[in-house]
This record gives C-alpha cells, structure tokens and sequence, in this order.
C-alpha cells in the first residue's frame, strides 16, 4: 500500500513515459517526404485495374466472364455480343473499385491476360461515381501503362 502511495505521488508512470520521449529524441528518424521521396513496392503488388490489347491493337478480352464469376466482392460487370466471324467481344466491362478488394482473383482467372492489376495506386475520386471505370477508362490505362504492365508481367511470369 506505501509503495502503490509513493508511486501516485511520484508520478512514476509520468516519469517512464517522459524518458522514452526523450530518448525517442536523439534516435534517427526515418520519415520519407512522400511526392519527392517513394517507398519501394512489392513486384507483386496489386492496385488500379487496366484492359490490355493485343499488338495489332484488338482488345483482348473475350468476354469469358470468368474475372466477373471469380469475383469475390461482385465488382465487375461484363456484357457480351456475338461478331460476324463467330467470335464474343465485349460490349461493357465496368469495376466498382469501391466494391473491389484488390485480390487479384480476376486477373489469375483470365485465360488471355486481358484484365491485369497494375503497381499504380495514386488515384483518388471525390465522388462514387469517380472510382467506377468503365471499358474505356480501362483501356485507356492499359494502353498508357503498357511497357510498363508488359515488364512486370514479364518479371513475374516465373511464379505463375
């Protein structure tokens, strides 16, 4: 009971917390000054989604829908029609990235690489409706970001 009394009346827990301020002052700190200064990224990691195209400039995707089935949170929506020459295009592929929980299930479900999560991740939307991208958004990305997607995907094709 004498020592419990002391301790309150010394404040000794004050004490501790106050030295380990003031050691945590003479030790080097380690904050980076984000715009300028960048942490390096995991090869893997996965952010903002891009359509990709072939060489000759045809879209990729097939409209399989098995990115739309795979999909855990029920982000993607896929349509579909039927060409001349047999063959099923896409006529809408939209990601709610509100929805999306970026596992990377879409992009390991396709068959034809079509869908890729790329290391982008500084993007934002003020509204909802920002962070909803449609087929042409995403191709857009895809065909900004291609030399860069097509490395890592080329770094990466070991472990898949």
């Amino acid at each position: 009971m004498i020592k419990r009394f002391f301790k309150t009346f010394l404040l000794l827990e004050l004490c501790k917390g106050l030295g380990v301020t003031l050691r945590a002052l003479f030790i080097k700190k380690s904050t980076l000054r984000y715009p300028e200064e960048k942490t390096p990224l995991s090869p893997r990691f996965r952010a903002l989604h891009a359509l990709r195209r072939y060489p000759n400039g045809e879209e990729r995707c097939i409209g399989c829908k098995l990115c739309e089935a795979v999909c855990p949170a029920l982000a993607i929506t896929i349509d579909t029609h039927q060409r001349e020459d047999g063959t099923r295009r896409t006529t809408r592929y939209d990601i709610d990235l509100i929805k999306c929980i970026f596992c990377g299930f879409c992009e390991e479900a396709c068959p034809v690489d079509a869908i890729v999560e790329t290391s982008i991740h500084e993007y934002h939307g003020e509204k909802r409706g920002d962070l909803y991208y449609t087929k042409e958004m995403l191709l857009a990305i895809g065909d900004k970001y291609e030399s860069v997607i097509a490395k890592s995907r080329d770094a990466d094709k070991n472990y898949r």
